[in-house]
C-alpha cells in the first residue's frame, strides 16, 4: 500500500529531525583526555623509608612517628599548636594581596568561559534599527514617462539570526578548554594558599631559632666578657701573657660581631611576615614567636605515593594545563573538517516611521557550507603545534610530579638527619653540663679559678645554641613534609589537627 503524501512529509521531517539531532550530538573530534597514571612507587625514598625518628632527652626531642598512608589536615598548622601561629597563618590567607590576585584570576578565566559558551552554544541575535535618506532620479535610468519623485526617507527594521553548528565538536573542545583553564586558576589558588601558609610557618618557626640563638649568643657574650675582665686583673698581676688575654679579646669580639647580623635576619624575617599578611612593616601587628611557645607534633601523616598527584595543588595545576592542551587538539582537527552556519533576517521597511513596525515585509533564510580546500598548510600545521603542545605538557606534568616525589623524599630524609643532629647536639649539651656542675663544685671548693668556671659556662652556652638551631631544623623541616604532601587543601576546612 502507497504512504499517503502527508505520511511521506512527515516522514522526510522526521529524518531531517534526526539527522540535525544526530549531527548536534556527534563525537567531538580529538583525543578525549584522560589522567596520566598514578606514580607506581612504593615508597619516596631509596632504601629503608624512615617510619620513625630518633629522640633525645630534651624539650622538643621526641620521637616523631610517620602514619604511612594517613591525609594531611587542612588546617596542617594547628599539628604545631601553637595559638599565635594558627592566627599569624589565618591572617595571611585573609588578607594576603597574593591571593587576591590569585582570586581575580578564577574570576576571569569563570567569565572568559560564560561568555564564550553563551556564543559558541545559543544562537547570535542582533535588531537593527536604519534611517536613510534618498532620492530616485528616473532620468538617469532611461525612464521619462514619469517625472522623479522628491526625496524620500526610508525607515528599517530587522531582526538578525545566525548559528554556527558544531558539527565535529570543536566548539566543545574549546569550552572543555576553558573549562580545565579555570580548573588551572583553581589549582593555582590552592598552591599559592599552601606556599602562604608554609612561608608563614617558616618564617614564624625561624624567627623563634633567632630568638634563641640570640639569647644564647648574648650569654656566651656576657661569660666571655667575664672571662676577659678576670685575665686583664692576672695579667696586670702577672698571671698571663698578653697573648692569652689578646685571644679572649679576639674571642669576645667574634661573638659580639655575630649579634647584628642575628638582630638583622629577626627584623628581616618579621618585615616578610608582615608582607605575608599584606602590612607594611613599619606598623605590623605580630605576635613574637619562641620556640618554647611551639609544640612539635609527635605524629606526622605520610600520604602514599600514589595519591600524590591528586594531593598537591600544582600538580592538579599542572593536570588541569595538560587537559587544556588535549582539548586544543580537538579545537585544531575540527578546523579541517566543515563548518555549517544557519542565518536568518526578518524585518520591515517603510516611509513611514510610524508604520514601521506594521507588518512583516522583508525576510530572508540562508545555509552556508565553508569546506577548507587550501590554506598553504596551516590548518595541518596548526593541528599539529597543537599535538606538540599537548607533548610539553605532558612533560611538564611528569616533572611536577617528579619534584613532588623528591620534595617529600627530601624532607623525610631532613627529618631523619635532624632527628639525629638534635640527639648528637642533646649529648653534647649535657656533657656540657655535667662539665658546668663539676666545675662549679670545684670553684665552690677553691679547686679552681674564676677563669675556669667562666670557660666551661662559654662551652655550655655554645652547646645550647648549636641544640636551639637542631630544634628549629625539626620544626621547619616538619613543616616542610606537611607542605611537601599538598597541605590537605582537598580536606573539610572545619578538620581538626589531631
Amino acid at each position: 500500500m502507497q504512504a499517503s503524501p502527508q505520511r511521506r512529509i512527515t516522514s522526510h521531517r522526521t529524518a531531517l529531525a534526526m539527522l540535525a539531532a544526530a549531527a548536534l550530538t556527534a563525537c567531538a573530534v580529538g583525543p578525549d583526555f584522560t589522567v596520566p597514571a598514578a606514580p607506581a612507587v612504593p615508597a619516596y625514598t631509596a632504601g629503608t623509608q624512615p617510619e620513625r625518628t630518633s629522640a633525645a632527652d630534651v624539650p622538643h626531642g621526641q620521637a616523631q612517628v610517620l602514619e604511612s598512608g594517613a591525609d594531611v589536615p587542612a588546617q596542617w598548622w594547628a599539628l604545631f599548636r601553637s595559638p599565635a601561629l594558627d592566627r599569624t597563618i589565618r591572617a595571611a590567607l585573609d588578607a594576603s594581596p597574593t591571593l587576591a590576585q590569585a582570586q581575580a584570576r578564577i574570576e576571569q578565566a569563570r567569565q572568559e568561559l560564560t561568555a564564550t559558551t553563551g556564543a559558541r552554544l545559543l544562537p547570535r541575535v542582533d535588531a537593527r534599527l536604519n534611517t536613510t535618506r534618498e532620492q530616485v532620479n528616473f532620468n538617469s535610468l532611461g525612464i521619462t514617462a514619469f517625472p522623479s519623485p522628491g526625496p524620500f526617507t526610508l525607515y528599517g527594521a530587522s531582526v538578525e539570526i545566525s548559528y554556527t553548528l558544531d558539527l565535529f565538536g570543536g566548539q566543545r573542545r574549546e569550552l572543555e578548554g576553558l573549562r580545565a583553564a579555570v580548573d588551572y586558576q583553581r589549582f593555582e589558588l590552592e598552591a599559592a594558599r599552601l606556599t602562604l601558609a608554609g612561608n608563614v610557618a617558616t618564617a614564624a618557626i625561624r624567627e623563634a631559632g633567632l630568638r634563641a640563638q640570640i639569647a644564647d649568643t648574648e650569654a656566651i657574650v656576657r661569660a666571655q666578657q667575664r672571662q676577659l675582665d678576670i685575665a686583664g686583673q692576672r695579667l696586670r698581676a702577672g698571671g698571663v701573657a698578653e697573648v692569652d688575654v689578646q685571644r679572649q679579646r679576639n674571642e669576645l669580639a667574634q661573638s659580639q660581631a655575630l649579634l647584628p647580623g642575628l638582630a638583622q635576619q629577626l627584623a628581616a624575617t618579621r618585615h616578610q611576615l608582615a608582607v605575608y599578611l599584606g602590612q607594611a612593616p613599619a606598623s605590623a601587628d605580630l605576635p613574637e614567636f619562641r620556640l618554647a611557645d611551639l609544640t612539635l607534633p609527635a605524629t606526622l601523616p605520610l600520604s602514599l605515593p600514589s595519591t600524590i598527584a591528586q594531593r598537591r595543588p600544582d600538580i592538579r595545576a599542572a593536570e588541569a594545563l595538560l587537559h587544556q592542551a588535549s582539548a586544543n587538539i580537538g579545537v585544531a582537527t575540527a578546523q579541517l573538517y566543515p563548518q555549517l552556519t544557519l542565518s536568518g533576517n526578518a524585518g520591515s521597511q517603510s516611509l513611514s516611521a510610524r508604520d514601521l513596525f506594521g507588518s512583516l515585509n522583508v525576510w530572508s533564510l540562508a545555509a552556508g557550507l565553508v569546506q577548507p580546500v587550501f590554506r598553504g598548510g596551516e590548518l595541518v600545521a596548526r593541528k599539529r603545534a597543537a599535538e606538540a603542545a599537548y607533548e610539553q605538557s605532558l612533560a611538564a606534568y611528569q616533572q611536577a610530579v617528579l619534584t613532588g616525589l623528591r620534595e617529600v623524599a627530601d624532607a623525610l630524609r631532613a627529618l631523619e638527619a635532624d632527628a639525629n643532629t638534635l640527639q648528637a647536639r642533646a649529648d653534647s649539651a649535657r656533657q656540657a653540663a655535667d662539665t658546668l656542675a663539676v666545675v662549679s663544685g670545684q670553684y665552690r671548693l677553691g679547686g679552681v679559678s674564676q677563669l675556669a668556671l667562666l670557660d666551661a659556662e662559654r662551652q655550655y652556652r655554645q652547646a645550647a645554641l648549636a641544640l636551639a638551631q637542631a630544634t628549629a631544623s625539626r620544626f621547619t623541616d616538619s613543616a616542610a613534609l606537611l607542605q611537601a604532601l599538598g597541605g590537605g587543601w582537598w580536606q573539610p576546612q572545619e578538620s581538626a589537627a589531631r
